[in-house]
């Protein structure tokens, strides 16, 4: 669990690094039949904030844990990017692409947790 949970952190970090939003962790070990263990899902208002966050999360995760992404979708249009790790899947949206899909609302049996950022209305 050490290793999802530093692979965890990293897929937080590159997300916050490009400014994301609404994130969520939905906990899959207590369900059945499940084919990862968490999803982490994003959102950004453009095609090139998903790219940007798809691209953060690689950098993080390479350089903190040493692992590469198993396979990816959606670069083409990026108004949904998928990122596999195994143990855990990454899925970055355009806002409006998540609002149709809502991922979160398909498992009513996963523990789903928002992970809560502020961001600074001030650059640095």
């Amino acid at each position: 669990m050490a290793k999802t949970q530093k692979l965890l952190d990293a897929v937080k970090e590159g997300m916050i690094e490009k400014k994301a939003q609404n994130i969520v962790k939905i906990d899959f070990k207590e369900t059945q039949n499940s084919v990862t263990d968490f999803f982490i899902i994003c959102d950004a208002e453009t095609d090139k904030q998903v790219e940007a966050i798809a691209d953060s999360i690689e950098r993080f995760v390479r350089i903190q844990t040493g692992e590469h992404v198993l396979h990816k979708e959606g670069k083409e249009n990026a108004e949904w990017i998928i990122l596999d790790y195994f143990d855990v899947m990454v899925h970055i949206f355009q806002k409006k692409i998540r609002e149709t899909y809502k991922l979160e609302d398909l498992w009513a049996d996963a523990k789903i947790e928002n992970i809560e950022i502020k961001y600074s209305s001030i650059e640095n």
